[in-house]
């Protein structure tokens, strides 16, 4: 991986760290990232470790010690929590829910578990679970970058919508299309990564490749349309859509802070954070493509100006990314968000990129993508 920034180098596997030290006898501004390098301490040992930063690394005990004494910084193990603090990578959805497809129950996985744990730290947190989180989510934020960091900006388009939608209506079916539309014309899905109208458009996503399943799947997981009272049967009968259907699904960016709701397992890679502030903002910035807003309660209201806010303050002649919202008669009188956007818009800058539209292919159009 190529240095973020001068003399900073990110090392997240055991290969690259073998690469780079091949290469160099110093490790002065390597900042490694959850790799077990056990086998490696005469490696280490061999090496100037002076202004390395180890997080979450394990390494032998006795060389632990050297390593701090020859000037390296070494981030400990932290005892007692569910998941990795340090993880490198995001996480998949066999990763979050475990073998809840083969039995195991959803209550013993690391998503409800690191769920429980969060609820169990009270509010607030003690420094050591406050730590953890951050320390948790810094490294998803900078996994997910890491993952985005190939993908042009203005390919990359956030879809928002409702938990509430359940599997087998309407509304469900119109989400699923959006994101197999989108994912078709080459676009990156991004989603808040829950149920509902979000777990629909990684869906759509997932089938890209083969849309012609996307009727009998929808039959499918109609059999089972809410995780209420069951997120084990719900679960499940998604992740055996997955077995079929591997690739693809978009990006998911859940949080826990919603933790009551699980994360939908069509999303291919799952971003999921602590602090849902940190995700809303993190997940509206990186959609240069634009954002879609289907409807949906508090959340989507919130998001829709969350977004609004750098549009309405960036600079005179700032390109501003399309804020779409689709249903005008839901966003004009079930939840009038559009007037208030519409007249914080007017005489400014962001006025010719937010839009209200009928459908959810009139949103394509107003992207410039062919429904």
């Amino acid at each position: 991986m190529a240095p973020r920034t001068v003399g900073t180098i990110e090392v997240e596997s055991l290969a690259q760290f073998d690469r780079l030290r091949s290469a160099s006898r110093s490790m002065r501004g390597w900042f490694v990232q959850d790799v077990d390098l056990r086998e490696r301490s005469e490696s280490l040992l061999s090496a100037d470790p002076h202004g390395a930063v180890f997080l979450g690394c394990t390494i032998a005990e006795e060389v632990e010690d050297r390593l701090r004494r020859r000037g390296a910084v070494l981030f400990p193990e932290l005892p007692g929590l569910p998941f990795d603090p340090y993880r490198a990578r995001l996480y998949t959805a066999a990763e979050l829910y475990g073998d809840v497809a083969g039995g195991a129950s959803y209550s013993a996985s690391v998503d409800a578990t690191s769920n429980a744990w969060r609820l169990a730290q009270g509010n607030p947190a003690n420094i050591g679970a406050t730590l953890a989180m951050s320390l948790h989510d810094h490294a998803i934020d900078n996994a997910l970058h890491d993952a985005l960091a190939l993908q042009r900006p203005s390919h990359i388009v956030g879809v928002m919508g409702g938990h509430g939608v359940e599997r087998g209506t309407a509304a469900y079916e119109a989400a699923a299309r959006l994101g197999l539309a989108l994912t078709q014309a080459g676009m990156t899905v991004l989603t808040g990564g829950g149920p509902g109208a979000m777990e629909a458009v990684n869906l759509g996503a997932r089938l890209a490749s083969d849309p012609g399943a996307l009727p009998d799947v929808l039959v499918a997981l109609g059999a089972v349309p809410t995780f209420r009272p069951s997120v084990d049967a719900w679960a499940s009968a998604a992740l055996e859509i997955c077995a079929s259907h591997a690739d693809g699904g978009g990006y998911g960016i859940p949080t826990w802070f919603y933790g009551h709701e699980p994360p939908n397992v069509f999303a291919s890679s799952i971003a999921k954070y602590f602090s849902n502030a940190l995700r809303e903002d993190t997940l509206l910035r990186l959609c240069g493509g634009g954002v879609l807003y289907l409807p949906g309660a508090a959340g989507t209201v919130q998001e829709i100006f969350q977004a609004a806010t750098p549009a309405y303050y960036a600079p005179e002649g700032t390109a501003v990314p399309p804020l779409v919202l689709v249903d005008t008669t839901y966003w004009t009188s079930t939840l009038p968000a559009w007037p208030l956007l519409a007249a914080l818009a007017e005489g400014r800058g962001m006025a010719a990129s937010v839009t209200c539209v009928n459908s959810w292919q009139e949103a394509l159009t107003t992207l410039g993508i062919a429904g």
